[in-house]
């Protein structure tokens, strides 16, 4: 087994880590200082943009659902009447100088995230390492009021007006420690200082906003205008395909609707080949949304993408409008 395979399970698991993980946490540690200093010392200040910009990021390496929170809160917004836009590292994808997503755009260029944003919003993204320019970049061709950063929490460059954390509600923050040895990137006190918890399934603490992910219908990828219910596949066995921080999430939700299914556990970002998904037989392929956009070129007629929706209180939509609502151009 990889290494990349045993971490989850030294993370997540019972395993303990190595010595020579925890010994590397020390010098992970010191980087991230090194990496803040600058504004730490106010040799630097971060950067505000024109409008309000909200971060929603996590402590943790790999997926906590902050993608589906992101859809969910460009759409409450856009029922409060605010203009979202969206901008993004672009994981997994090669951008370097800040880039528009268009129709067309590639997810293996600007990422699987950002493409999976624009498809189900609508709403104007860009992508770029810097996410100061990117905001710049997406400003100066949108009329947006307020931007949303899907993740970013530990970027320090981008002056932000609200930050939100997505805790993982199963797994939480795994051992506690700090990467390689550990899941986190920051530590847990980090919460202290962020305006709203999030809580992905499980159950929310005080002070948290529960969540919960919920997809009930399956969209042909290669005609997305055929859907049909979930629990048609009820009963049926099918092959799960998950390239995304937690499969375990997707696999279990298929499952609680009734399905017979046969795991295809991939890492974050995969990059898929028609190969990839090609398991010499007639079951019906299922896969989250995240997947499909980076294998709709060369999906067959069986493949079929399960998109999930955040489910959150009104309430926690009403504080987060109610928060950029003061904001003051600089």
């Amino acid at each position: 087994m990889s290494l990349s395979q045993r971490l989850p399970e030294i993370w997540y698991g019972d395993e303990p880590p190595p010595l020579w993980l925890r010994a590397l946490v020390p010098v992970y540690r010191g980087l991230r200082t090194l990496h803040r200093a600058p504004y730490t010392f106010g040799w630097k200040t971060p950067q505000r943009l024109a409008v309000p910009v909200i971060v929603v990021g996590n402590l943790t390496v790999g997926g906590t659902g902050k993608t589906p929170l992101v859809i969910a809160l460009v759409e409450a917004l856009r029922e409060r009447g605010r203009r979202a836009g969206v901008i993004s590292r672009g994981y997994g994808g090669g951008v370097s100088a800040p880039e528009l997503l268009g129709a067309d755009s590639d997810a293996a260029c600007v990422g699987d995230e950002p493409v999976l944003i624009h498809a189900a919003t609508g709403v104007p993204v860009a992508v770029g390492r810097d996410r100061v320019a990117a905001g710049r970049l997406l400003l100066g061709h949108h009329d947006c009021d307020v931007l949303v950063a899907d993740d970013g929490l530990q970027h320090p460059g981008l002056f932000r007006d609200v930050e939100i954390c997505v805790i993982d509600g199963e797994r939480h923050f795994g051992n506690g420690l700090l990467l390689p040895a550990g899941p986190l990137r920051e530590p847990p006190s980090r919460l202290d200082s962020v305006d709203f918890r999030v809580r992905n399934g499980g159950v929310a603490q005080v002070g948290e906003a529960a969540m919960r992910l919920a997809g009930d219908t399956a969209v042909s990828l290669s005609d997305p205008t055929l859907q049909k219910p979930l629990r048609d596949f009820a009963s049926r066995r099918v092959h799960a395909v998950a390239g995304i921080g937690n499969p375990a999430r997707f696999f279990a939700m298929l499952r609680a609707a009734g399905i017979e299914v046969v795991e295809h556990a991939f890492a974050d970002h995969h990059v898929f080949t028609a190969s990839d998904i090609d398991f010499g037989d007639d079951a019906p392929v299922l896969m989250t949304a995240k997947d499909a956009v980076k294998c709709r070129a060369f999906a067959r007629p069986d493949c079929w993408q399960v998109p999930v929706r955040a489910d959150l209180p009104e309430a926690f939509f009403d504080a987060v409008r109610t928060r950029i609502d003061g904001f003051r151009k600089p």
